[in-house]
């Protein structure tokens, strides 16, 4: 909706943008226009309508002092878990290392968040995967984009992760927000990996391209072509994650 505000014989059209997906939240604001002494006319809801205030003389203020800063929430430091689940976070560093799994064939790594309903629509899949190939050499784990220094996320994540038994390995990426989908060099989520025992990338799967959505079902024909030892066609557009 969008509100026409009169004041001084001048308009302020608000516009609102909406990005569609699971991807890197874009930051937009309205700078605000000249200030008027004319009275605010509200036409709708209190969040739809803008003040303009009467001009004020600016204060002084003593430049030397330094201005308080708030106070950082907390940060998910330590593990956590619910039930048989357990949610680690993990520097992407340290994620790399730990899917240089000598101990498996192959290393499979679903991207997700708890804000990501297309991520947790398909998650089932990931946990049924753990189920019928654990143990043939497939090692299964998640990655959380969550934002860990966000108490509902985790929380909201931990609870999906026990909800659905993925009693595999899952990590929350301890990264400032958007460095995954750098270092991954991903634009959103969901995201599927296989990694090589060395830690190499073996095959992605993702969202990037809107003529070339791939499937679970695809994902796991593939599984057990590689489980089985055959080589799967090269992707020409596979670009590995950031060392």
């Amino acid at each position: 909706m969008t509100s026409i505000l009169h004041a001084s014989n001048r308009s302020l059209l608000i516009l609102a943008l909406a990005l569609a997906g699971c991807g890197e939240a874009a930051d937009t604001s309205v700078t605000p226009g000249p200030e008027s002494n004319s009275p605010t006319v509200s036409t709708g809801t209190p969040s739809e309508t803008a003040a303009v205030a009467p001009a004020t003389p600016t204060p002084t203020t003593d430049s030397s002092k330094e201005p308080e800063k708030a106070d950082a929430p907390p940060k998910v430091e330590v593990a956590i878990t619910e039930g048989d689940a357990k949610l680690e976070p993990i520097k992407f560093d340290g994620f790399l290392k730990r899917v240089a799994n000598k101990d498996a064939k192959f290393t499979l790594v679903d991207v997700w968040a708890s804000w990501c309903l297309p991520c947790k629509e398909n998650f089932p899949h990931l946990v049924e995967m753990n189920t019928k190939f654990a143990a043939k050499g497939l090692a299964v784990a998640s990655l959380s984009f969550d934002d860990p220094t966000e108490p509902k996320q985790v929380k909201d994540a931990i609870e999906f992760l026990a909800a659905k038994k993925a009693v595999f390995a899952n990590y929350l990426l301890d990264e400032e927000e958007g460095v995954g989908y750098e270092k991954l060099n991903i634009g959103a989520i969901p995201a599927v990996f296989i990694y090589g025992p060395d830690g190499q990338e073996v095959k992605r799967y993702t969202m990037d391209d809107p003529n070339n959505q791939f499937t679970y079902e695809q994902v796991e024909k593939d599984v057990m072509t590689l489980l089985d030892g055959k080589p799967l066609p090269k992707d020409e557009k596979s670009k590995p994650a950031a060392k």
